[in-house]
């Protein structure tokens, strides 16, 4: 199988829509309960794109849209800037086959490349599927929350995982580009 990355962009929405549809109705990776229509999931991606944050989608030879993957801010208080938090969501017939593993490959590198020091992964329903891809890809464990969330009749619990980016916290970052500008003013 051939696989292509590339930015997602509007015309992608009713397949996003679609795949986190499915995430949410059948799976923990999600805590909302009632999957967003395409005007949400729209909003949703304009406003992360809009802050200058990746999102990624991965394609097949014919051009079917197979996943995405986006960052966004962990937090939007102004020090948490240089920290993002990954988000992947696959269609269930691409799961298993390591296109969830290039998606954050991508983001790994296209979010270094922008200057964040940090990457967070928040799984829900602690995943051993997104921990292990996670952990492939040098993240480490930090911490787990028990009973987070209910879902699906069921008690869940949030495994935090990070891995540095770049230069991490062995030098200051420049505050005068991004994403040290990205909650100026």
């Amino acid at each position: 199988m051939t696989l292509r990355l590339r930015d997602a962009t509007l015309s992608d929405i009713s397949t996003i829509t679609a795949i986190y549809r499915d995430s949410v109705l059948n799976g923990t990776a999600s805590y909302e309960l009632v999957a967003p229509d395409e005007a949400e999931m729209r909003a949703r991606f304009e406003a992360i794109t809009a802050k200058g944050y990746p999102y990624i989608a991965a394609e097949d030879e014919d051009g079917s849209l197979l996943g995405y993957a986006y960052a966004s801010a962990f937090r939007t208080r102004p020090a948490y800037r240089w920290l993002v938090e990954d988000s992947i969501y696959l269609a269930p017939e691409a799961r298993g086959r390591g296109i969830g593993k290039a998606l954050l490959a991508e983001l790994i590198t296209r979010t270094t490349a922008l200057g964040f020091r940090q990457m967070v992964a928040v799984i829900g329903g602690a995943s051993p599927a997104s921990a292990g891809l996670h952990a492939a890809l040098a993240f480490r464990m930090v911490g787990t929350m028990q009973g987070t969330g209910y879902k699906h009749g069921t008690w869940l619990d949030t495994i935090f995982m990070q891995r540095e980016l770049g230069a991490g916290t062995s030098t200051d970052p420049d505050l005068d580009t991004y994403p040290g500008t990205l909650f100026a003013g």
